[in-house]
This record gives C-alpha cells, structure tokens and sequence, in this order.
C-alpha cells in the first residue's frame, strides 16, 4: 500500500486528495471564489485521513502543486507539506500545475491548453499534446486575439482552467474549444504523484521554492 497526500491550493480551489497507489481514495475540496486556504487546508487534511481510515504515520509521500499560480496559495500549500514531510520523516513530491490541470479532460488528438488567471488580460498557460506531452513549456502572456494561433491552425484546441475565459472573449476560431468548470484539483494529481513516487523523483524539502513564473506584486487595498 503507497498512500499519497496531494495538496492543491495553487488556484482558488483548495483542494486535498488522499490516493492508494495512484488512485484517489478521499476527496475534499472548496472553489468558493475565494481563497479559503488558510482557513479550510488543514481541515481538509485531517479529513481525508479520517474518511479514509488510516493514520498520518501511514502516509508514503506528501504531494504539492508547485505552480505557476497564487503567490500566497502556492506559499500555504508549500509550508504545510514541508511541516508534513519534517515532521513524518517522509518525501515530498511537486506536481507542475498546468500540467495536473492538463488531465483534467482525456482527447484522441489535437491540443490541451491549460490557463490560469495572472490578473488582466495576462494568463499562466502551456500547451500539451493528447499524450500529456509538453509542446510549449510554461509562459505568462497577455491574451490578444492572435493567441495560440499556430495551434489552431493545426488541430482543435482544448481550453480550460479559470483563464479560459479570456481567451473566449477574444478568441474566434472554428477549432477552439473552451470547457467550462475545470481548475486544478488534488484529484488529478493522484496518478501523478504516484509516477513519480515509484520513480523516486523527490524533492530537498529544506530548500524547494515554489514556481511562481512572476515576482508577487503587492496591491494596495483600495480605502
């Protein structure tokens, strides 16, 4: 038995899964329109262990989603599985993000474009292949009606996450296909985790950062 937590709090879905040799045993998750990690994270934590029925000391691995996302959700996620992993004695595991997004849909050809929302016109996206295969690495890019252009041009494209939705707007093309509902959950990152648990692909605990793409910006609150 290779029990894996996975947390996912890169986005606004706080989201925990609890899988069993890569499938999802336990599912909790919260995408309110808010970020209400801070608040639910360790909640959902000690819930999928629960409904599960074992205990902490039963955990192989601790999975992140390492990002590109919120700088402040990405920070959350990081410290409570960087706690977990110290104080169990157990690796850690990353998952890219657009890439756990990626799996949220299955296609026999064409592109996943995955896109988070970096605020404005400005998303986080890459583009794979129906294999899940990198065909354009990780950008952040202010969406224009040109975007993706050479994709489309070959083959229908498959857009999700919640960046998708500017790209609706501006993008008019007889291949694009928007899907609606899909952002980054711990479900999808439980075959992903698994991978790389058997493969021993981990990572320094003390010294892994998230992957923020952009330096966090701080906002003045409006009075």
């Amino acid at each position: 038995m290779a029990l894996i937590l996975n947390i996912e709090t890169a986005t606004k879905n706080c989201s925990v899964s609890l899988a069993n040799e890569g499938k999802t045993i336990a599912l909790k998750e919260l995408n309110d329109g808010a970020y209400s990690h801070a608040e639910k994270l360790h909640e959902f934590i000690e819930g999928v262990v629960k409904e599960a029925g074992v205990g902490f000391s039963d955990l192989k691995a601790v999975a992140v989603s390492k990002g590109p996302g919120s700088y402040t959700g990405l920070r959350i996620g990081v410290s409570a599985v960087k706690g977990l992993c110290f104080a169990l004695n157990i690796p850690m595991i990353s998952i890219h993000t657009l890439k756990s997004l990626s799996h949220a849909i299955s296609i026999t050809d064409g592109y996943i474009i995955p896109l988070l929302d970096a605020r404005r016109m400005e998303v986080y996206s890459s583009v794979f292949n129906e294999n899940y295969e990198f065909v354009r690495n990780v950008q952040a890019e202010i969406i224009t009606e040109a975007s993706f252009s050479e994709f489309l041009s070959e083959k229908k494209c498959y857009f999700l996450g919640d960046g998708a939705e500017k790209c609706k707007e501006l993008i008019k093309s007889e291949h694009a296909v928007f899907l609606d509902d899909k952002f980054p959950s711990a479900n999808e990152m439980s075959a992903l985790s698994y991978i790389k648990y058997k493969k021993s692909d981990i990572e320094d605990v003390a010294y892994f950062e998230p992957f923020y793409l952009k330096d966090f910006v701080a906002i003045k609150p409006k009075k």
